[in-house]
């Protein structure tokens, strides 16, 4: 054979899987395009918030994103659908005009009512009973009401109120009625957390009061004000809106097909949707998730990856409001769960990737692939975690799949001396969940880690191990609009 002939047949020869491990993290380190993607996301389309005109957009870019990449079977799967959309705009602000000028952080419940513009009002102390109401019902017309205690939320299947929380309930309705502009109450911390339910919501129906909350220091500020007797102005033009529903919600999902067993399947995900605070992007929840998802994509397939089994790619939806797109995917899915080998799910922030939980008989498998990030990523060591309980894990939607049996992974977020260690209690679901906390060397190792770890399960003689399944009911009716969705089809 001549040199020439030699050469072309090397060419078109497999590549090892380890030649292939190479090939990616040389990629990785040289031309990432993880955090080009989540600027991306973020920039292009902000929060995304399950309902939200921003998710189903962001959804349709990340389609074409792995379609770029090379992926094939590229589609939404619907998971279920909600019955009102809520959108909510980059033009929301807060402050105190009067007596001094101050700009407040703060939030609104999602799926709550907007302001249609600025609204400014005084601030007025909330009446503690009637007697109190009738003496400051002038005032309250207009007026943005400052409470002293938490918002209530009820929980579905809760007990009747008491006679005092019952009375409470009388005393708000009646300071409602007043035509307030809105209530405002105050953090525990300087953090603002979001959150919200479109349960028992329509656009024809649904309540019509605002609420916001602000940190802790902006309320002191504003209480010291009105200690003082002097006349505090507010306003807050909460740019917010509801959209006519049901709206579909979906599951993002693309592939590279398995060469030898193309039945049997990886899984690396994350969850696309996000809260959707003002200030918030949905950056590290869990923007970073989806990303370093469609980069391990993107690095398999630069480096000619011909994985075994299937590696699917899935940017699970309705994540913050119950695991409602793996839950669904389960549901619709339940025949193939024995065919599943694992699930990897990158949910926790803008750490890397370091290591695993699991039971003690899947650690073999999953060691050469985490022996050759680390060896590429020596200063970031990865670790695996012997639990043979996986519902001692974090709840995310590994949980899904833990339950009825397959081997699902949260991936341990690691920080380090070197590069520093995100607070993700700091940044979940807060005004703080922006690309500015984002580490960028941590996106691209939890990529590398992923793409990985995954060929190598992929690659391996045998799936994954079983965990024993749980007492798991898959009840279509705990997926808002699932039931509906699988008659029609």
């Amino acid at each position: 054979m001549t040199l020439v002939a030699l050469a072309l047949a090397l060419s078109f020869a497999p590549q090892s899987t380890d030649d292939v491990v190479a090939k990616m993290i040389t990629e990785a380190k040289t031309n990432s395009q993880a955090m080009k993607s989540l600027q991306d996301l973020t920039s292009k389309f902000g929060p995304r918030l399950t309902s939200s005109s921003n998710l189903e957009k962001a959804e349709k870019w990340m389609m074409d994103q792995f379609k770029r990449a090379g992926c094939t079977n590229v589609h939404l799967e619907a998971w279920g659908s909600i019955p009102v959309g809520f959108d909510r705009g980059r033009s929301s602000f807060g402050r105190m005009n009067k007596p001094v000028a101050r700009q407040f952080e703060f939030t609104s419940p999602s799926w709550t009512e907007g302001t249609k513009g600025a609204m400014k009002g005084l601030a007025v102390v909330c009446p503690k009973d009637k007697t109190e109401l009738e003496s400051a019902k002038e005032k309250l017309k207009g007026a943005w009401v400052v409470m002293d205690r938490q918002p209530r939320r009820s929980r579905p299947g809760a007990e009747a109120p008491s006679a005092e929380v019952q009375a409470q309930i009388d005393l708000d309705s009646a300071i409602d009625a007043l035509g307030i502009a809105g209530r405002v109450y105050g953090s525990r911390s300087e953090l603002v957390i979001t959150s919200g339910s479109f349960r028992d919501k329509t656009f024809e129906k649904h309540p019509m009061d605002r609420s916001v909350t602000i940190r802790k220091s902006d309320m002191d500020a504003l209480k010291a004000s009105m200690a003082e007797g002097k006349s505090v102005e507010l306003e807050f033009n909460l740019d917010q809106k509801f959209r006519k529903g049901p709206v579909v919600q979906h599951n993002v999902i693309a592939e590279i097909k398995g060469t030898e067993k193309p039945d049997e399947v990886v899984i690396i995900s994350g969850h696309i949707d996000s809260w959707d605070g003002p200030g918030a992007v949905g950056a590290s929840d869990n923007g970073t998730g989806s990303c370093t998802a469609l980069e391990a994509a993107r690095l398999l397939l630069k480096a000619g990856a011909k994985p075994k089994r299937t590696i699917r790619f899935i940017l699970w939806g309705g994540e913050e409001q119950g695991l409602y797109g793996s839950r669904s995917y389960v549901i619709q899915h339940e025949k193939e769960m024995d065919k599943i080998s694992a699930v990897f799910v990158d949910d926790g922030g803008s750490n890397y990737i370091g290591g695993y939980n699991g039971h003690p008989d899947m650690k073999p498998m999953l060691q050469k692939g985490m022996d050759q990030v680390v060896a590429a990523f020596p200063d970031l060591p990865m670790r695996y975690t012997e639990r043979a309980n996986p519902r001692t894990q974090i709840g995310s939607d590994q949980d899904s799949f833990n339950a009825v049996g397959v081997p699902g992974f949260f991936t341990l977020e690691t920080g380090s001396e070197k590069y520093g260690t995100q607070d993700y209690n700091f940044i979940h679901h807060t005004q703080h969940d922006t690309m500015k906390y984002v580490i960028p060397m941590y996106m691209v190792q939890s990529s590398v880690a992923h793409a990985v770890v995954g060929l190598q399960v992929a690659n391996a003689d045998t799936m994954l191990p079983r965990y024993p399944k749980f007492e798991y009911k898959l009840n279509p009716d705990g997926v808002p609009g699932l039931a509906e969705l699988l008659l029609k089809k």
